[in-house]
């Protein structure tokens, strides 16, 4: 049997789904990152958008820091996203690499005072190289005063700190006492996502 012609015209997929405008979150200024396509505004939800500190902020002296945004609400054609993690690009991180020192590397889960869970990845870069005693003196510094500042900071203010530099600003004057240090660095961070409610009727 024919199959049936069709009738009207036919509308590509992709002419068929509407552009959206992506935006950070309020603390970094609601600046736009970029569009998304969907068919649909609930099927933008959830996806990932990445872009560098440095078009955030405008300030190309940033551009080796790279911020990942989850959409979280949709309005219109305006997608708003929420701060799921951040990293350092390895080309930086290199040139932090000295000859002849040490990079002490420390990793901490924080829980912040509005029930978030951040796995954070700080590292420490001596002038010398240290030994093992002197590694674990440092580590257990960061470590100790992370887990002291972290009482007062919700998932905004740690964002805040680590976007500014105020929290490895922070940290370097707590290390330098111990061990000659160059710089410390939050190189890494990454929100747990919250598991889902399971019902118990």
């Amino acid at each position: 049997m024919a199959k049936k012609k069709q009738v009207g015209r036919r509308v590509e997929g992709w002419k068929a789904k509407s552009w959206f405008k992506v935006y950070v979150p309020d603390n970094l200024g609601k600046a736009y990152i970029g569009d998304t396509i969907a068919n649909d505004a609930e099927n933008v939800k959830g996806r990932i958008m990445q872009s560098t500190l440095g078009e955030i902020m405008n300030d190309y002296g940033k551009q080796h820091v790279k911020m990942s945004f989850k959409i979280a609400t949709v309005t219109g054609d305006a997608a708003y996203t929420e701060f799921v993690g951040h990293e350092v690009t390895r080309d930086y991180l290199r040139s932090l690499v000295k000859r002849r020192s040490s990079r002490v590397d420390c990793h901490m889960l924080v829980v912040t005072k509005d029930a978030k869970k951040v796995r954070l990845t700080i590292s420490c870069y001596t002038f010398a190289r240290a030994n093992i005693a002197q590694e674990h003196a440092i580590r257990n510094v960061i470590l100790a005063s992370v887990a002291a500042q972290s009482q007062a900071w919700d998932l905004t203010t740690l964002v805040n700190g680590i976007v500014s530099g105020e929290i490895s600003r922070d940290l370097f004057k707590a290390v330098k006492t111990i061990y000659p240090t160059r710089r410390v660095e939050i190189i890494k961070s990454k929100v747990e996502p919250v598991a889902a409610l399971i019902s118990t009727k």
